[in-house]
């Protein structure tokens, strides 16, 4: 699994825990992004939709919630690892792009990722493997990478990982079908059947994720985009088109409660934290409109790069950690019977 700003890596089990205690069958990731919600919910057995507009995101939504592990030929799998593995390197956009021009990877792994990356294109084009294998790569090139976890750029000095071989793993699948949909969750919400349990995950602030993991939007895309600046950006991050809604301060608290309106479900899971542009009591407001709202708050250690502090281009550190823990919140909303259910093993938050 990519490392990824907003994991809810620590709170899955407790999602999980609510998907099981609610006994849905059916449930939407409207955020999904690496899909680790999604993955959890469909290992517990529920049929899953998983929505994103990044490009990764589909993939990894073909690869880990579409693909039923039982209909994957696992030779066919392992013999595709192995080819792939050793093929060649050969240098070309990728290599020159992030580990010449920029300083993500090293060359020798840069070049690894060209040839398996054409290769995908050229000899695994229409194969149902396809996703599989491009998530095996990313994930692949996210162990080897030198960053802090996002593609704004790249340390001053070569991490220790990223002197290690790049090497191909069979990505986690399971058992059981789920829907992969790439789009605006606003645009979609209003396309897909009402579900057990939907779980959003909005961004919290300004910060883009079409801008933070640009480096996995061109792979998949492979389409050797014009790039700005040291951190060799897509131009397109530019466009207005790439830019959503929910990382404008002025714009994302109507476009949130408008998406909490539309979606349909019996129970709704949102989670949020307190550094986010609406305030608890705001967000429990708009959940209202799905019934009883329980609350559940979880403290949270902050992201690594609000750790390690603020650095300026030439690598410089020009400020201060602030603080470094959050806290998480989890809203539940639904029938006061339900919700009273799921969230019964946790402590909730006292009505305000």
């Amino acid at each position: 699994m990519i490392k990824y700003i907003g994991s809810k890596r620590v709170l899955v089990p407790v999602l999980g825990d609510l998907l099981t205690r609610s006994g849905a069958e059916t449930a939407l990731d409207l955020f999904t992004g690496t899909t680790r919600v999604a993955q959890e919910f469909k290992r517990r057995g529920a049929r899953v939709t998983a929505v994103d507009t990044a490009r990764y995101s589909e993939v990894f939504a073909h690869c880990h919630i579409s693909t039923d592990a039982a209909s994957v030929d696992k030779d066919d799998l392992r013999d595709a690892l192995l080819y792939l593995s050793g093929l060649p390197g050969e240098a070309g956009y990728f290599t020159e792009a992030f580990c010449v021009r920029s300083r993500y990877f090293q060359p020798f792994n840069g070049e690894r990722v060209d040839a398996i990356r054409n290769s995908l294109d050229r000899d695994f084009r229409d194969s149902p493997l396809r996703p599989i294998l491009l998530t095996s790569l990313i994930d692949a090139a996210d162990r080897v990478d030198s960053t802090t976890g996002v593609q704004m750029a790249y340390v001053k000095d070569w991490a220790p990982r990223a002197s290690k071989p790049l090497e191909l793993r069979t990505p986690q699948l399971y058992v059981g079908t789920g829907c992969a949909v790439r789009g605006d969750a606003r645009d979609v919400v209003h396309q897909l059947p009402k579900v057990d349990l939907a779980y959003l995950d909005p961004p919290y602030n300004q910060h883009r994720y079409f801008t933070n993991y640009h480096i996995w939007e061109t792979l998949v895309a492979w389409d050797a985009p014009e790039h700005y600046g040291i951190a060799c950006k897509r131009i397109d991050s530019r466009d207005d088109a790439t830019k959503s809604v929910f990382n404008l301060k002025r714009q994302m608290p109507s476009a949130l409660r408008q998406v909490i309106s539309d979606v349909k479900a019996e129970v709704l899971v949102l989670s949020y934290n307190n550094e986010s542009w609406m305030s608890l009591e705001d967000l429990i407001g708009a959940c209202s409109v799905h019934g009883h709202v329980g609350v559940l708050a979880f403290d949270s250690k902050r992201y690594v790069g609000a750790q390690i502090g603020v650095y300026n281009p030439k690598g410089e550190k020009v400020g201060r950690v602030s603080h470094l823990r959050n806290v998480e919140y989890v809203l539940v909303a639904g029938p006061k019977d339900l919700v009273r259910q799921m969230t019964a093993p946790f402590e909730t938050v006292p009505p305000r």
